[in-house]
């Protein structure tokens, strides 16, 4: 399989994340993809999934990590890195079904837009979350969760918080990407490792992370983040031609569990 870079492809492309997967990934479009990437980054793609389901369909619910009571934080900075995680483990919810799973997480979306003065934008969105999980409609979940992330970063941008809408981005790319490695960690092949072939939205999110305000900059929990960053770029941005190894899939999986930990946790 030709590298596919691990980003949104939602409101940019025609069609929607919920579509009807297409049976190759079109390598041409890349560029005009990655064009977008300042406009939408979306935490787990279903393009993603639908990719690691034709290689073999992952056991999802062994990557799901069970929803603990979230326990707010009382820092913006991680109050929007954990946002973007749980959205994440949303998507992965979804996929494997697990209808009371989700419903936790529609109720802990709604608990961290509140603490980030945004809940107006999503307590429609996680009420039908919630129904859409009590009727097991996961295209319609599917769907919810896409557009949550989408109101939530709309609207950190119009109360002029665009690097906390960043990371909510970064913190739903974290928790996805140590899903990812998780699933190709776990039945290791060629095709699923170069998913993780990402350099450009690395470099992305090094140079959003660089630019931030320094209050939120010299955040520590922001500072880990920024070198994990760091770390993982190497082992993803090898040369044309060249694979991902599996130890490197290991590497950035660990990396991006260390960070998800920390994300989570209580102050």
């Amino acid at each position: 399989m030709s590298k596919f870079l691990f980003v949104s492809m939602a409101a940019a492309l025609a069609a929607p994340v919920w579509a009807e997967p297409p049976q190759k990934i079109d390598v041409s479009s890349l560029p005009a993809q990655a064009k977008v990437i300042d406009n939408v980054v979306i935490p787990v793609p279903s393009e993603v999934f639908n990719v690691l389901d034709k290689l073999g369909k992952p056991n999802w619910g062994e990557v799901l990590r069970p929803t603990k009571d979230v326990k707010t934080p009382t820092e913006s900075p991680q109050q929007a890195l954990q946002l973007g995680s749980v959205i994440a483990e949303g998507f992965i919810a979804v996929e494997a079904e697990n209808a009371e799973e989700v419903k936790k997480i529609g109720g802990s979306v709604r608990k961290l837009a509140k603490a980030l003065s945004v809940e107006h934008v999503v307590d429609k969105r996680a009420k039908a979350i919630i129904e859409g999980a009590d009727k097991k409609n996961w295209a319609a979940v599917r769907k919810e969760l896409d557009q949550a992330q989408s109101d939530v970063k709309e609207a950190m941008v119009a109360l002029k918080s665009e690097p906390l809408s960043q990371l909510i981005s970064l913190g739903g790319w974290l928790r996805g990407t140590e899903a990812l490695t998780d699933v190709v960690g776990k039945s290791f092949s060629k095709d699923g490792a170069e998913l993780l072939h990402q350099p450009v939205l690395l470099d992305y999110f090094e140079r959003k992370l660089s630019e931030m305000p320094p209050k939120i900059k010299s955040n520590p929990l922001v500072t880990d983040v920024q070198k994990g960053v760091l770390e993982i770029r190497p082992l993803v941005g090898i040369s044309s031609g060249d694979q991902i190894s599996e130890k490197s899939v290991k590497e950035v999986g660990q990396v991006t569990s260390d960070l998800v930990k920390k994300i989570g946790a209580k102050n």
